[in-house]
């Protein structure tokens, strides 16, 4: 048996030898890199912290010390330490999260993946152990430098440093990266301290001299060791940054040296008071092809080979990312104006072919969504106009910026949302489903959503083209769905996908779900009810052209996969009602609920948007309700009302 295996709980590290520690630690890792190949997962972020969660259980006892990770993607070795070793199912339906989950165990405290929110749930936390009699409890936060670029945690330590009397740790997980390599000036401070070499080399050599005079000489060291610290300040003032804030702070700790990680969180938690803990660690350590990946060092794989590292999945359809990385450097060697920002995530979103192409022209502002939005504005207010690339779940973030910054000032700015809708496995927190409704309440926005690349495409370069409002594009995780040309074009851009003989019901596609809309009306025609398939391509503000459809119709049914309540189908509901349009609506989407992890199928199939389910509850609200003839196209004599089986 394994010592991993051995392991069901925090307090079984506390009778581990160091030697039997570092195997362990040896251990995991070849477990990580085993059980994510198979399933995908975030692999380099969690090789990277395997020392320092050891280190952490030993020295602290959850749950009854309350640990926070900020992102939960850095929490795989903290599930294997609290009895959770069965990775096979690893971000599956009924199978680990791949973040912390609640339901999963005790230890578990913050679900949410969205980064700089650790300090501000410490801050909270800490403050009600102290206020409800709860002071032996102590609070950590592991927070990667990455979060640091981030509002939130500025804030945070403004108020920690407001009250001295908490017991709370904060471990600065510093690795130079978030995502990708961390930027801006927190970062390049970061970074003097972790590669100083007078600094490192003067407290390493301190320590080997007072260890060779054996414990008298350790002793005396433990107890001068603030004194040898304030001198070696000199080569760092990394300590009077916190301590400006009147926050301790400890470190640089090697991140991988598990005796040095112990004792400087022994010396946080003696301290009774706010500390940083300073942790130098590397991203995807002990596993070469990681290493070795300068992109992202592994932040997040798919199914992977192993022994080499490379993808098992055999390239297929091109992704939507993919598309939009090729269309905006194309658009950016045509128009020298246009310019592009990303928080941190310049890879995932598409914007490293422009970077590369216009590195001059591509800012990476790091996690602050924020300040991207704001700075947009300004951007554009200077002449120029910004593409911000974001994933659609971090949207929620910007959305006073977007409406007092971008919106009210009417900037020309050009907001994309990868992984828009439903993406899966990465669980409730990575679902881009809110955006749609959130966004169509900005007075004066327009919000595009392709079915395929080539309306990636033709949208993104008509985006770009407004200066006067925001204009946002979203697109969903993973490859472009099929492509559906239209029969024709409306006057306002509306494509007609499907035109039936005689129009009973319209579906009105928004985006991917083209092709979901297309199959619904199959399986209606096999049941002789006509259906219309339009796909808007400018879903808000809602085209005329939808609106007259609609009035030449017996039955609207909207299908998006963002959440119904204020969705695209609730905005056509009421431009039909203010235009005189009394055609019934049914409105498809996803429930105002968190959805767990699975795969977008599972979802999907959950929620009802199914072809079968869809035309099933078509069926019967058309021959249950007797749905009444609309009027009469040109040239159309009155059909009667829908009788059983959908005929005549």
């Amino acid at each position: 048996m394994s010592l991993l295996e051995t392991i069901r709980g925090p307090r079984d590290l506390d009778a581990l030898t160091r030697e039997e520690l570092t195997q362990l630690a040896g251990e995991i890792r070849e477990f990580l890199v085993h059980e994510v190949s198979k399933t995908g997962g975030h692999l380099g972020p969690n090789l990277g912290v395997v020392e320092l969660t050891i280190a952490m259980h030993r020295v602290f006892d959850s749950p009854h010390d309350a640990i926070v990770f900020d992102t939960g993607h850095q929490s795989y070795v903290h599930k294997l330490l609290t009895g959770r070793q069965d990775f096979a199912g690893l971000r599956d339906r009924g199978g680990l999260a791949g973040y912390p989950q609640r339901a999963e165990s005790e230890h578990d405290i913050v679900e949410s993946s969205h980064a700089s929110s650790s300090l501000s749930w410490a801050d909270g936390i800490s403050r009600a152990f102290a206020m409800t009699g709860q002071e032996d409890r102590y609070v950590v936060a592991v927070v990667g430098d990455g979060a640091l670029t981030g509002g939130m945690t500025w804030e945070a330590l403004n108020n920690i440093s407001d009250d001295n009397s908490r017991r709370l740790v904060m471990i600065v997980n510093d690795n130079g990266r978030s995502y990708a390599p961390t930027i801006g000036g927190m970062a390049r401070f970061l970074n003097t301290v972790r590669t100083r070499r007078a600094y490192r080399s003067l407290y390493f050599s301190s320590r080997r001299f007072f260890d060779r005079l054996g414990r008298p000489g350790q002793a005396f060291y433990r107890g001068t060791r603030g004194a040898v610290h304030g001198f070696l300040a000199r080569f760092s003032n990394n300590e009077a940054l916190y301590s400006n804030l009147d926050i301790k702070y400890i470190g640089p700790v090697n991140g991988h040296d598990l005796g040095s990680l112990e004792e400087a969180l022994g010396q946080a938690k003696a301290y009774d008071a706010p500390v940083i803990v300073h942790v130098i660690t590397q991203k995807g350590r002990g596993y070469e092809p990681a290493i070795s990946d300068v992109a992202d060092q592994f932040h997040a794989v798919g199914q992977i080979d192993p022994e080499t590292g490379e993808p098992l999945d055999h390239p297929g359809k091109p992704s939507w990312t993919s598309v939009f990385a090729d269309e905006i450097l194309a658009l950016a060697e045509q128009n020298p104006r246009l310019v592009g920002i990303t928080a941190a995530m310049l890879r995932p979103t598409g914007l490293h072919r422009f970077a590369e192409r216009f590195p001059g022209r591509v800012f990476d502002v790091g996690i602050a969504e924020q300040h991207a939005a704001t700075s947009a504005a300004g951007l554009a207010f200077g002449g120029l106009h910004p593409v911000v690339a974001l994933y659609a779940t971090f949207m929620n973030r910007a959305f006073d910026q977007v409406l007092m910054d971008v919106a009210l000032h009417r900037a020309g700015v050009t907001f994309v949302l990868d992984r828009a809708g439903v993406t899966g496995p990465d669980g409730p927190s990575h679902h881009g489903m809110w955006d749609l409704a959130i966004l169509q309440v900005v007075p004066g926005i327009r919000i595009a959503a392709p079915r395929d690349a080539t309306r990636l495409r033709e949208e993104l370069g008509e985006a770009v083209a407004v200066e006067d409002a925001p204009t946002v594009l979203r697109f969903s995780k993973g490859s472009v769905g099929n492509e559906f040309e239209a029969v024709r074009r409306t006057g306002d851009g509306v494509d007609v996908l499907r035109e039936a003989p005689h129009r009973d019901v319209l579906l009105v596609a928004v985006g991917p779900m083209a092709d979901l809309a297309m199959r619904v009306a199959d399986r209606l025609a096999a049941q002789g009810i006509g259906a219309t398939v339009i796909d808007p391509r400018w879903v808000i503000p809602v085209p005329p052209s939808v609106v007259e459809l609609a009035a030449q119709h017996r039955l609207v049914v909207s299908i998006e996969d963002g959440i119904r309540v204020g969705g695209v189908g609730t905005r056509i509901r009421q431009d039909l009602r203010a235009a005189g349009v009394d055609t019934a609506v049914d409105e498809l989407g996803l429930p105002d609920a968190f959805l767990e992890h699975a795969t977008r199928a599972q979802i999907l199939e959950d929620v009802g948007l199914t072809d079968q389910r869809i035309a099933r509850d078509i069926v019967a609200q058309v021959l249950g309700t007797r749905i009444p003839v609309a009027r009469p196209l040109p040239g159309e004599a009155a059909r009667a009302d829908l009788d059983v089986g959908g005929r005549a």
